[in-house]
């Protein structure tokens, strides 16, 4: 019986707790970065799978707003549940995303090649604060916009 995906969530980081509990830090359905900096440092992703059962094959990836380049793509990620009353959770991490351009991104989870989930992710520009003037302290300059 193929799995629901229940959850997919991006965020800053992931973390479980020794109790198992996972914690998920900075939530986001957006991007903003300066305009010098095309690359994303840092991106996690979590997935939970419910209601099947078998062995199957996760793979995740963000597609530009061309609808054809792939920005980034996970690796193959087995998913095993033994009855469909068992729950699987993945958590993948993305290094060093290159966003060149704005706009609409989209999130793709697949199982066995299969499409099953597909999410907007919303990268915007802009452009880097400029240094305060000679004089004036850098706290009393206006920042960057906030997303």
């Amino acid at each position: 019986m193929i799995p629901d995906l229940q959850a997919s969530v991006m965020c800053d980081d992931v973390r479980q707790e020794r109790n198992g509990k996972f914690m998920l830090i900075g939530i986001f359905d957006g991007l903003v970065q300066a305009v010098n900096q095309p690359v994303c440092p840092r991106i996690c992703l979590m997935n939970r799978w419910c209601a099947g059962e078998g062995e199957f094959t996760q793979k995740s990836r963000i597609i530009a707003p061309d609808g054809v380049t792939v920005v980034g793509e996970g690796q193959p990620v087995p998913i095993r549940l033994s009855n469909d009353q068992q729950i699987a959770t993945t958590v993948e991490v993305f290094i060093n995303l290159p966003f060149h351009q704005a706009g609409t991104h989209w999130v793709e989870i697949l199982l066995d090649q299969n499409l099953r989930m597909r999410y907007p992710l919303h990268v915007r520009k802009v452009q880097p604060p400029s240094p305060p003037p000679p004089g004036q302290k850098a706290a009393d300059h206006p920042a960057a916009p906030q997303a």
